[in-house]
């Protein structure tokens, strides 16, 4: 009762905190120029003429390391368009050009630790979903699509990248950039399609706009519609306004086919060694600006690097973030739920079975994207039947899931509904169908109530099969204030999603104050923040207690350590087993230190580290997760991964290592080669992925793959072996 109370008193401070609207950026605003003809798209923006004539901004605004001064090198950016094209010119100002960091010219690498370029675009002014793009001095190609302004759907957990995090980076779409680097510092131009992104027809449009440079050596971020503490660039409500847009109706219609030629030999199977070929392909049809409609048949996800490893030291499930690009693409769209911890909708069901089985997915078609302000989702999806080794058979599947949300103009507000779908073909008691609205509120600027509502139905199930959330979240001037309650019942049963635990209340807050202190010459700011998380299950029992007390210590030169005190509790009512040590029902009471550091991302070698000493399960635990970055001029990076946890605990005492080493040499920002090698002592299974990639337009290309998997049989070489050349290619049939 004490619990709720809290909550709802929380929630109510959010609603009078946050009752006045108000954006900073309200009237920063600058209008777009119409060219006769496209320029050349070089990197030149110096000695070309054209740009002479456009308007240009200058008066970009640090938000580190020193708040709300002025970006320390002048900085001049262009936007322009024709009746196809929307172009974006930036000259980067360096007073010392031989300072600037080029860390990775690979598609998509992180862009904050080096010399970089971004902007944001929000296409309908809906003030929540956009398209990113960016690129380095080198000229990488960086592309993402923000949904709910970057935060995920109802997490208040720490994000994982990707779609979960709400940021995209696996949508790619057809555009080019091109540099410069001179005396003068780095430039770049930008040509976006506008039939590679979506938005709404007519005259003198308005979308919303912002930029931010990096400036590396200074560890410097600025945007242009500056922004409070704690907010970054995908904060699109307090964005500025790029008007006088001109738009028409582009036609878009491509075709993507690929061939794929593999071998593999196997030790573990009767038939030792075989090849096999196949083609198949996607096709991109844009009904609308806004709507798209694909097609997939035969679909394969032979380029997609291979899951990390990961060993389970709990009682939960482990999560697998989706890799494969047809379901990355758009996947906000169907995005409901807590991201990691409760997902309605799931694509790894789709052509992953148990234990990682690869599912043969015969094709499917899907059409996303937006009609005024509402966003529409349509999945449909066939997988075939596939023996497993164990014997068992899983049998012809159709997935379906249909996603309708409306986004309210300029408050910040949605609500919208989805429908998942699973029916066994050919057993009409083979089904599992889970129904679920869900919504936002907006208070002004500062603040936002979310939650969801939904229901499953899955044969002999028929009581408690519901699950809801209730978030409420304030952000503004470095406070943070998050409050919120989950209840999962026992009987909810999301098969095409994902379920952590099953049969749950959570009860949740988090407090956080970022603060910068004046006058300091090395110090940048200080985070002192306290969270819980508590579980109970339906009788009352506490099965999960997690209380942190933490503060973060940032310097301006990237360097930065956490120091946190967690007091755990975890109940168990069923004995379950880590790397064979069983653990006895029982209640565990602990206390254990958290440490976390952090070297200077820029720099050539930068380390990693966190780790926790302290009670575990009635004995001891000692984690230690490491990661040493090193960056060989701007073409190679590695990165060595090093866990290592010991466990002391009643019924024994073991560790468990986990290595992994990535490697990756970029030729050019579109020819590289990378490798992942991974090792666990619990397996004790080995493993190499290694690929080069070559691509042309929008992340198609030349792929050869290569994967090994060797166990700890010493007699063997290896027990499985594969290589695979798939080869596609994008067919743009309306120019």
């Amino acid at each position: 009762m004490k619990k709720k109370i809290l909550f709802l008193f929380l929630i109510g401070l959010l609603l009078n905190i946050s009752a006045q609207n108000i954006n900073p950026n309200k009237n920063l605003k600058y209008t777009i120029t119409f060219l006769e003809k496209d320029p050349i798209i070089d990197g030149n923006i110096l000695g070309e003429k054209i740009w002479e004539n456009v308007t240009q901004i200058t008066d970009l605004k640090q938000i580190k390391p020193d708040y709300n001064s002025l970006v320390s090198e002048k900085t001049s950016i262009r936007v322009a368009q024709t009746n196809k094209v929307l172009y974006v010119a930036v000259i980067c100002y360096d007073n010392d050009p031989n300072k600037i960091v080029i860390s990775d010219s690979r598609r998509d690498s992180d862009l904050n630790d080096e010399d970089s370029f971004l902007f944001i675009i929000d296409t309908y002014k809906d003030q929540q979903n956009g398209f990113l793009f960016g690129t380095n001095a080198n000229g990488m190609e960086y592309d993402a699509q923000i949904d709910n302004e970057g935060k995920g759907n109802f997490n208040a957990n720490r994000q994982q990248g990707g779609v979960v995090g709400g940021t995209n980076i696996n949508w790619d779409a057809s555009w080019e950039v091109k540099t410069e680097i001179g005396e003068y510092g780095w430039s770049a131009e930008f040509a976006i399609p506008l039939r590679s992104i979506r938005f709404n027809n007519g005259e003198n449009k308005t979308w919303g706009i912002n930029f931010q440079r990096n400036i590396s050596k200074r560890s410097e971020t600025a945007y242009w519609a500056n922004l409070p503490l704690g907010l970054d660039l995908k904060r699109l409500s307090l964005a500025g306004s790029l008007t006088g847009i001109n738009l028409k109706s582009p036609k878009n219609l491509k075709i993507i086919p690929y061939t794929l030629i593999q071998g593999i030999n196997d030790n573990l199977s009767s038939t030792k060694s075989k090849s096999n070929a196949s083609i198949g392909g996607d096709i991109k049809y844009s009904l609308t600006p806004g709507l798209t409609l694909d097609l997939t048949y035969n679909t394969d996800f032979a380029q997609v690097e291979v899951d990390d490893q990961q060993v389970n030291l709990d009682r939960f499930k482990l999560f697998f973030p989706e890799k494969r690009p047809f379901f990355l693409e758009n996947a906000g769209q169907f995005s409901v739920g807590s991201p990691g911890e409760i997902d309605l909708f799931f694509s790894r069901r789709i052509g992953i079975g148990q234990g990682g089985a690869i599912v043969p997915i015969i094709g499917g078609s899907r059409i996303s994207g937006k009609v005024g302000q509402t966003n529409l989702g349509l999945l449909n999806m066939f997988t075939d039947e596939v023996e497993l080794n164990n014997g068992n058979f899983i049998i012809k599947n159709n997935f379906n899931a249909v996603r309708i949300n409306h986004d309210f103009a300029k408050s910040r507000s949605s609500i919208g509904g989805l429908i998942v779908n699973r029916n066994g073909i050919g057993d009409n008691n083979d089904y599992n169908t889970v129904f679920a609205v869900d919504g936002k509120l907006g208070l002004g600027k500062k603040a936002q109530i979310s939650g969801f509502l939904t229901k499953s139905s899955t044969p002999n199930i028929d009581s408690k099969d519901h699950a809801f959330k209730l978030l409420g979240d304030y952000n503004w001037n470095g406070w943070n204030f998050m409050a919120g309650y989950t209840e999962v019942g026992e009987g909810f049963n999301p098969e095409v999603g994902f379920l952590v635990r099953s049969s749950f209340k959570k009860t949740e807050f988090r407090i956080l104050r970022q603060w910068r202190p004046k006058n300091t010459v090395k110090f940048l700011e200080v985070r002192p923040h306290i969270s819980y998380r508590g579980f109970r299950n339906f009788s009352g029992i506490q099965e999960t207690g997690f209380l942190h007390i933490d503060n973060h210590w940032v310097w301006k030169s990237g360097f930065e350590i956490h120091t946190g005190l967690n007091f755990t509790k975890e109940t168990v009512l069923s004995p379950f087993s880590i790397s064979k040590l069983k653990i006895d029902p029982g209640i565990y009471d602990h206390k254990e230190f958290q440490f976390v550091l952090y070297t200077n991302p820029n720099n050539r070698v930068s380390l990693r580290n966190r780790s926790y000493v302290g009670g575990y399960f009635g004995g001891s635990r000692v984690s230690s997760s490491n990661t040493i970055a090193l960056r060989i001029g701007d073409k190679f990076n590695t990165e060595t991964n090093f866990n290592y946890n010991y466990l002391n605990l009643l019924n024994g005492k073991t560790n468990v290592v986990i290595i992994g080493n990535r490697i990756a040499y970029s030729f050019t920002p579109r020819m590289f080669l990378q490798s992942l090698i991974q090792y666990n002592n619990v397996t004790k299974i080995a493993s190499v992925n290694a690929r080069f990639g070559w691509l042309n337009s929008a992340n198609t290309g030349l792929f050869i793959v290569f994967n090994i998997v060797k166990d700890s049989d010493i007699f063997n070489l290896y027990n499985n072996q594969s290589i695979t050349v798939k080869y596609t290619h994008q067919f743009d049939l309306i120019k």
